[in-house]
């Protein structure tokens, strides 16, 4: 066996074996040769063209840098015939004639190749000479043994420096690349063993009739190798062609993501780089080197417009852009690679000191892949040309880099960058300028309009208009706004507002149909609609994204002349005389940045918006969402000055305009009205016992089975302290004890759901419409007495006086009469 002519660049180390190997080759011979003799030069020529003959006979070693031809055999048989210094030149001319004329042949690997197989005869020469003294004269035996000694000292040299070469482990690369030979070389012992047997028995003449088995053991080494060879050439293909396949898909990242077009590559040239530099596995390397091409595929989840967004994201468009990790390692687990992609692309946003996403991993937790793809890949970023930023000089880049070492990045990782990066600088703009570029830019000539028809708009009209027709337009125009401003800060409802938008607005931008859509839970609800077909508007709730108001929401982007019959939802022409065929929307954010809606008008008319349409809107817009957005917060101000804060029920304040609302109504229609007001008994014993927070809680519950245990347009209130209001129209007396069951049930209930234990109940009292009084207050006074006259019953009949329950009709005329 012989180290191959194309064997890779040799490291310190593996030239320092090499020197080794020659010393010692180099003394074996000379102390051999010193006393050497030739008893039989005929003889001794014969065996010598026959190793010559036997060592042109080599095949190549699959995936190793060696050959190996059967001159073993000739070998073996010459330490039986012939003394041992023929026997080493025999294994010289050998390894002369089996490293002969390789392709870029040098005189070191002549060299090392002769030293390594006379270190290898002789070894096995005093082997099998001292073996007969322990094993007798058994000859096979012997043979047997000799030639393991042979292939021992024959194949660790070679497979050291393989593996010092490469890199490998060196009990690997043996038994890999070398050990599966071992059986053949046993073989060759048999075969020298039957030459020696007929050498004796005919002469040694009779050997040379078995070189025919020498070439036919030749042959089926280079059938069985070359097959082996087949498939490894296969097995390249398939992962080239895996390799192309990582490539276009790399490809189709950056047709989306347009920061950079020669990124992945310029990625790939530094990830390799610092790979190789520490050392990585083959494994790992392949990893590595398909993870920096495929690592940003996540982003094809992500909306176009937060990746090339020109300016700094929001932290919703960062929370979106923090899924890209995460979604890229699910794409990449359905590919099956063989080997650990997924882990590196899920953490190459992880940071050293753990604060990075998705996981938080730190330190050693993240995959060193994953470790060498971040520094590459912030480095590139700063240093690149983006929408939001120039790039910074590479110096400067690697100084920033340097800088979050310990912190955001390995400091392992960083020393690697910091020493090599301008030369891997240089290898990535080479690389870069063999970088495809997808035809985005081009114009298709042929091609007719799709079924669905172009966008189009209306050409403006100011530039078909002489100058004094301009002048006139821009005064009105500039004016209508001047009125449109003044109008919207006189309002402050919301519903005003929105109405002085819609009258306004018709003046500017002409339209069928206006919608206005507040948003509500990644949802669009109608908040204001008029015009024609707006009964259908007002309908809509559209999720965000969908239709034209949901993706100018989800984008923040107007849209013109944009297709109404696609909003969800909406049956065209329902309600009008003909359904719209065109919408003009924008988007409505807040002095806070706070998308509040969209503003859409729609028209009948195909194309009907121009661009100065869409211009006038978005000047206005603005304004429209601030007044909305004060509006807004007046009209929950005014809703929460008649709301109870602790049960959510109207407070005292509504109760005396609803109660008098009521009675005006009850007038009118000659219709009845109850009055009922409601206190807890035991809720001081409550809060006694169980807190001030339990009592609260108590309320909170009593108030929400007192408005289940009502009917749908009873109007339920909290009068204070744990009193509640009932106004119930069409009461009659009849109604009374039905009423006072369910009174009764919500309070043992809630009860029971507080505070187990305490007894809590009802007194209530109930005032009749006109019966009683006609006066809201007298009412609300008749009311109360009879509350607590139920209130005294229930004291008198406790358990202190241990007096008899009083019915529940008895109960239910105490608080009416």
């Amino acid at each position: 066996m012989a180290e191959e002519d194309k064997a890779p660049e040799m490291t310190a180390s593996a030239k320092a074996l090499i020197a080794a190997v020659l010393c010692c080759g180099a003394a074996v011979l000379a102390a051999e040769f010193l006393h050497a003799s030739w008893p039989s030069p005929a003889k001794f020529l014969c065996y010598v063209l026959v190793t010559a003959f036997a060592s042109r006979m080599r095949v190549v070693l699959p995936g190793i840098y060696g050959t190996m031809s059967v001159n073993l055999v000739v070998i073996l048989v010459s330490l039986l015939e012939l003394s041992l210094p023929e026997t080493l030149v025999m294994g010289c001319v050998a390894a002369v004639f089996q490293t002969w004329r390789q392709k870029h042949m040098n005189l070191v690997h002549l060299a090392f190749n002769t030293a390594d197989i006379a270190i290898s005869v002789e070894l096995s020469s005093r082997f099998f000479h001292s073996s007969a003294a322990w094993m007798g004269p058994h000859l096979a035996p012997r043979l047997m043994i000799t030639a393991v000694v042979y292939f021992v000292a024959n194949t660790l040299p070679v497979a050291g420096i393989v593996a010092l070469s490469e890199k490998r482990v060196f009990r690997k690369t043996w038994t890999a690349c070398y050990f599966w030979s071992f059986p053949n070389y046993l073989v060759g012992a048999a075969i020298a063993w039957l030459i020696t047997w007929s050498s004796a028995s005919l002469g040694w003449q009779s050997w040379l009739l078995m070189l025919p088995i020498l070439y036919l053991i030749y042959r089926s080494y280079c059938l069985y190798l070359g097959k082996l060879e087949d498939e490894k050439k296969h097995v390249e293909r398939i992962a080239e062609l895996h390799l192309r396949t990582i490539e276009a898909l790399a490809l189709a990242i950056d047709a989306k993501d347009h920061t950079t077009h020669d990124h992945l590559k310029r990625v790939r040239v530094y990830a390799e780089g610092i790979g190789r530099e520490m050392a990585l596995k083959k494994i790992d390397m392949e990893a590595l080197r398909a993870a920096a091409l495929l690592h940003d595929i996540g982003k094809l989840a992500v909306p176009e417009h937060i990746i090339n967004k020109p300016g700094r994201l929001t932290p919703e468009e960062f929370e979106k852009m923090k899924i890209h990790p995460v979604v890229g390692a699910e794409i990449l687990e359905r590919v099956n690679f063989p080997y650990p992609v997924v882990p590196i692309v899920r953490a190459h946003h992880e940071r050293w000191d753990g604060s990075g996403y998705p996981d938080g991993l730190k330190q050693e937790e993240i995959p060193i892949g994953a470790r060498i793809l971040a520094v590459v890949d912030c480095l590139d970023a700063i240093s690149s040309d983006r929408q939001y930023r120039r790039g910074l000089p590479l110096k400067d880049s690697v100084a920033e880099i340097v800088g979050q070492s310990g912190r955001q990045f390995d400091p392992q990782v960083v020393e690697v960058l910091q020493r090599r990066y301008l030369e891997w600088e240089a290898e990535a703009a080479a690389a870069a300028a063999e970088q495809p570029q997808l035809s985005t830019d081009i114009k298709i000539a042929n091609g007719q309009a799709p079924a669905a028809g172009f966008e189009t708009t209306q050409p403006g009209g100011v530039r078909e208009l002489d100058a004094l027709a301009s002048i006139v337009a821009a005064r009105y125009e500039a004016q209508a706004l001047l009125e449109f401003s003044t109008d919207l800060g006189r309002s402050l409802g919301l519903d005003e507002t929105l109405s002085v938008v819609a009258a306004r607005l018709r003046k500017l931008i002409p339209y069928d149909a206006v919608a206005i859509y507040r948003l509500r839970e990644e949802t669009l609800a109608t908040q204001y609609a008029t015009g024609d077909d707006y009964r259908a508007f007002a309908a809509l709730k559209i999720p965000l994204g969908d239709g034209v108001s949901g993706w100018v929401a989800e984008n923040r982007k107007p849209i013109i002349n944009g297709n109404p019959a696609v909003e969800p939802g909406y049956v065209a022409g329902r309600h009008g005389d003909g359904p719209m065929t065109s919408a003009l929307a924008a988007p409505l954010i807040g002095a806070d940045d706070q998308l509040l809606g969209v503003l859409t008008l729609y028209k009948q008319e195909p194309d009907a918006f121009s661009t100065d349409h869409l211009r006038i809107l978005l000047a206005i817009s603005d304004n429209i969402a601030a007044s909305i957005q004060n509006a807004a917060k007046y009209q929950d101000a005014a809703d929460w000055a008649r709301v109870d804060y602790l049960t959510g029920l109207p407070n005292a304040r509504s109760l005396f305009q609803h109660l008098d609302a009521e009675i005006s109504r009850c007038a009118r229609e000659s219709t009845r009205l109850g009055v009922i007001f409601c206190d807890l008994d035991g809720f001081k014993q409550v809060n006694d016992r169980h807190g001030h927070i339990a009592g609260n809680q108590l309320l909170q519950s009593f108030a929400v089975r007192l408005r289940g245990a009502c009917r749908l347009y009873d109007y339920v209130c909290r009068m204070g302290g744990d009193e509640f209001v009932v106004i119930a129209p069409g009461l009659r007396r009849s109604d009374v004890p039905k009423m006072s069951a369910r009174l009764a049930a919500a309070a043992a209930c809630c009860a029971k759901d507080i505070c187990p234990g305490t007894e809590v109940t009802v007194s209530f009292g109930i005032a009749l419409y006109p019966e009683d009084s006609c006066s809201a207050a007298q009412l609300l006074v008749e009311a109360d007495k009879r509350m607590y006259a139920m209130k005294k019953e229930h004291h008198l009949s406790g358990p202190l006086l241990a007096l008899p329950s009083p019915s529940l009709s008895s109960l239910a005329q105490i608080a009416c009469r």
